[in-house]
């Protein structure tokens, strides 16, 4: 499988595809939805659940380690020669295809502004509930003088 090596203008492909992992679940569904009826035959290559590891790195001492597990869904679908991916985190299936879904598309170079629009409004929301949790934690910070 091909992908032009990059996909929208401003959008690298690992970008992309995290904006998409966290994008709301129904929002990324409804998107998705209508851009089938425009795509080629579609064949899916794997649709599945699974668990992987949760890589962590010790601040302190600079090492790597496995957290834990998580459980992830993840599609691959191919058309016309290029191929969609998703990975997300959970049991929905549906997400993850409907990740793919976009990752086709923006790779068979349709409907590009309003996938743009899409990885845009996502990427916004995203950074704006990151910036309210960090926020939260920050308010729960306690300075404490050391004698």
């Amino acid at each position: 499988m091909t992908r032009p090596p990059q996909s929208l203008q401003g959008w690298t492909h690992e970008a992309q595809l995290s904006v998409l992992a966290r994008a709301d679940t129904a929002r990324l569904k409804a998107f998705a939805d209508p851009l089938i009826t425009d795509l080629p035959d579609i064949s899916v290559v794997e649709n599945r659940t699974g668990l992987v590891m949760l890589p962590m790195r010790d601040t302190a001492q600079g090492t790597h380690f496995h957290l834990g597990e998580v459980l992830m869904s993840e599609a691959r679908i191919s058309a016309d020669g290029q191929e969609g991916y998703a990975m997300r985190r959970g049991r929905d299936l549906a997400a993850a295809m409907a990740m793919a879904v976009v990752d086709l598309v923006v790779a068979l170079g349709h409907a590009q502004d309003a996938c743009r629009a899409f990885l845009e409004a996502e990427a916004k929301a995203q950074s704006d509930a990151d910036t309210l949790t960090l926020r939260r934690v920050e308010a729960t910070r306690v300075d404490m003088e050391t004698f």
